[in-house]
This record gives C-alpha cells, structure tokens and sequence, in this order.
C-alpha cells in the first residue's frame, strides 16, 4: 500500500493545457477510448497484462471524492502494468467499491490477465464520465507504485476516469511510463 500523502493534482482533461506535458503524449491522455485497444494496435499484437497486485483497502482521498465514499469504506484495489513488447508502458490503478462488485460486475475481482478495458468497453450500459489529468513526481505514492519503486527524476502523466453502471461506478487510473513515452 502507498501513502495517501502527495496525491497528484487531478485536472479537469476539458480545461486542460496540453503544453504542459510532451506532445507525443496529448492524444493518449485525452484520449476517450479504449486504451487496451490502442495499446494492441500499437503493441503488433505484443500486448499483455501484468498483475502487480490485487487488495481490498482504503482509496486514496481524492479516489474517494470522486467515488463519493466515506472515509472508512474498503474498496476493491487492482494494479497492473499493461505491457507492450514486454516493457511496462503504462501502470493502472482500479478502484472499485464493494457495491459496485454486486450483480453483473461482481466477476470485476477476478479478470486475472483479462485487460478491464475489453470488459468496461464490450458493455454499452457501462459509461465514461469525467476524465482528467495528472503530471505525477518522484515521492507521490502513486508515482513510486507506477515506477516500482525505480525512481528517477523525470515526471510521468497520466490519466483517470469515472465509469458508471447504473448507480455504480468505479475509477481507472493510467500511468504512461517511461518505456511508453520513448514510443
């Protein structure tokens, strides 16, 4: 688990100006599709997902803001690195609360390697609402669980969305990494 403290700055991806981070990353940041979609485009098929880890714990704060949750409830936690030639190219952080695991989505918790995106993209009942965007530094928990804990000086961006299914929703974070900005 990652400290709470330092969370990156989450903004807005409407009131967003792009100069602030590399050009090459504008179109994936803002970006409204299918990011596991993209990434086997761009992979020549030599995608994959690796699960770091799998928890049930607290949400960051401004998970929990976004997910309207009180400060005491558990949530189911996913991270994975989504591989492209089997380098990391990007980190994500899933964060879904116990009643969003009810009914249809219950099998959430146990997607192994299956990419969420194939399942949160194959479901029209299942929207995507705000998206925004983060630059993240060197001591942010989110930051050091992206890179591994390999820290170096330069910044990494990503990107998180609220999905809705019905009444319930949950968040996805993506970290671009390194090995991606360099594609």
């Amino acid at each position: 688990m990652f400290s709470t403290h330092r969370e990156p700055i989450w903004s807005d991806a409407r009131g967003w100006h792009l100069r602030h981070c590399p050009a090459t990353l504008h179109s994936w940041l803002t970006d409204r599709h299918s990011l596991t979609k993209r990434l086997q485009q761009a992979c020549d098929g030599q995608f994959r997902v690796q699960v770091v880890k799998q928890f049930w714990g607290r949400p960051l704060q401004s998970e929990r803001e976004q997910l309207a949750l009180s400060d005491h409830e558990f949530c189911f936690i996913r991270h994975v690195q989504l591989r492209c030639f089997d380098q990391p190219w990007v980190f994500a952080r899933t964060v879904i609360p116990h009643t969003t695991l009810r009914g249809p989505l219950r099998s959430l918790t146990r997607l192994g390697s299956k990419p969420l995106g194939a399942v949160l993209f194959a479901n029209p009942a299942i929207q995507r609402e705000n998206l925004q965007i983060a630059r993240l530094s060197r001591g942010q928990g989110m930051y050091n669980a992206a890179t591994s804990g390999q820290t170096n000086d330069l910044d990494i961006w990503g990107r998180r969305s609220r999905f809705r299914f019905h009444h319930h929703a949950l968040l996805v974070s993506e970290i671009f990494l390194p090995a991606h900005q360099a594609y």
